[in-house]
């Protein structure tokens, strides 16, 4: 797979999250189903202040490498952070990605997505395993683009993404 080594800004996004691990005998379902609650919830719709209207899966909260536990979050990029009683907020740091692109059918994606995952995975990049993520670019389910940022190691000290607190 081919990418691009691209720097982003920091960005706050505010979702649903829940925690996995690869080798999970049900993580295809705990991921999607967490995109199915996303968008059957309505949750997609009470996020307000969203900056471009461009879902994320973000992959966050490592507990060490690909192998280990992480988060999945469901979200949103938004203006800044707001009060959300019942969603999680994140911040993906500022930083250098390796950015892939993939085209694919949303009908049939979770194919096509798990395997660029994969393809992933097996490539020497020096990952930071702070925040990856996959931003989907448009509504069009026949032709999807998403595109994926593998968070890389740069020469400024690691940075855990900062939580926002959740409202009980």
């Amino acid at each position: 797979m081919n990418y691009e080594i691209v720097n982003l800004q920091e960005k706050v996004v505010v979702g649903i999250v829940a925690r996995t691990n690869n080798h999970a005998p049900d993580v295809g379902a705990v991921i999607g189903d967490l995109w199915r609650q996303f968008y059957t919830d309505g949750i997609y719709e009470r996020i307000q202040d969203k900056t471009d209207g461009k879902a994320i899966g973000l992959y966050t909260d490592y507990a060490g490498d690909a192998d280990d536990d992480y988060t999945i979050m469901v979200c949103y990029a938004v203006e800044h952070q707001p009060e959300h009683p019942r969603y999680e907020t994140r911040r993906i740091p500022a930083g250098p990605y390796a950015k892939f692109v993939i085209q694919c059918d949303m009908r049939t994606s979770s194919e096509e997505i798990s395997k660029a995952w994969q393809e992933i995975w097996k490539m020497d990049l020096p990952r930071a395993y702070l925040c990856d993520f996959e931003e989907y670019q448009n509504d069009d389910m026949e032709h999807a683009e998403i595109h994926f940022y593998i968070g890389l190691k740069n020469a400024l000290p690691e940075q855990k993404p900062k939580r926002g607190r959740k409202k009980e």
